[in-house]
């Protein structure tokens, strides 16, 4: 069994929850997941079954969009509502005109820091484990890009966002630094991940619906095939003989110029053989990652 999976998160759960949970219901060892979404957050995780996870990496390189509130007026040791509150401060008389004006600075290329409690290693430790333990953590701004951020609604205190990002954006810090151009702090109350790339909300499994497809044996129709983490890749068509050289790990030919300097070749029998990075120098195809024949 080999697919992606397009998850609709529920809120209490961690990424690990929802990928242990399917294993579960599949019977299937090898399970991970290409994004991890916080405990209080909902939406689109997707999780890779079998040989989908030799492509998790492609599919957390992809664009994300969420749906976003923020609780001006508080700050938050986490960042989010579910933190404990180590500030407050009245919330002014804000206009839509001036929050998007407090915004737009973040919109673009920018530095972030992450959370103090986040998934980020120091040292080969999380940061959120340090954090708990009470221990200093190293806090280094990022470089993350923004595409796009919409004003929703808002009702003083909670401010309803869209945003649209590259991954390793940090919703949660933008909820914290738009608190603090304020002046007032602010904190994440809510956040629903609404695309991953092209998976959407609107195509997400519930656990209920998910948990109902596997035990009726019909959870391969829901399984997207690898070439679906690959969109932005040049696809190329390769004979039996190509295929058997890529997995022996030497190059082959590339017959024109490719759109993408990452491929991936196609075997007669439509399944991905390998993935491929194009030699200029050579006009070669290099495989950097290969598949078995029964994958």
């Amino acid at each position: 069994m080999n697919g992606i999976l397009n998850i609709n998160k529920p809120a209490g759960w961690t990424s690990h929850d929802v990928v242990a949970w399917v294993r579960r219901l599949l019977k299937v060892k090898r399970v991970g997941h290409a994004g991890t979404l916080d405990p209080m957050a909902t939406g689109v995780l997707l999780v890779c079954v079998g040989q989908a996870t030799r492509v998790a990496e492609y599919l957390m390189a992809s664009p994300k969009s969420y749906r976003a509130q923020v609780r001006l007026g508080i700050v938050t040791d986490t960042y989010d509502i579910e933190g404990d509150i180590i500030a407050s401060a009245p919330v002014p008389d804000l206009t839509r005109a001036t929050l998007r004006d407090a915004l737009a600075p973040f919109v673009g290329a920018t530095q972030q820091t992450p959370p103090a409690f986040s998934a980020i290693k120091q040292d080969g430790v999380p940061l959120h484990r340090r954090a708990r333990r009470g221990e200093a953590v190293q806090l280094t701004p990022r470089p993350v890009i923004i595409h796009r951020i919409e004003i929703l609604g808002w009702q003083k205190p909670l401010l309803d966002l869209v945003v649209d990002c590259d991954p390793g954006t940090y919703i949660r810090s933008l909820a914290h630094d738009l608190g603090q151009v304020l002046g007032c702090g602010a904190t994440l109350a809510g956040l629903i991940r609404t695309h991953s790339g092209d998976f959407t909300l609107e195509q997400a499994l519930t656990p209920d619906a998910f948990a109902l497809e596997a035990a009726s044996g019909r959870i391969a129709g829901h399984l997207h095939p690898l070439e679906a983490a690959l969109r932005r890749f040049t696809p190329v068509a390769i004979a039996a003989a190509e295929v058997e050289a890529l997995r022996q790990g030497r190059a082959i030919p590339c017959a024109a110029l490719p759109a993408t300097a990452l491929g991936y070749g196609l075997a007669p029998d439509g399944k991905v053989a390998a993935i491929m990075v194009y030699e200029a120098d050579r006009a070669v195809w290099q495989p950097v990652k290969v598949f078995a024949p029964n994958d």
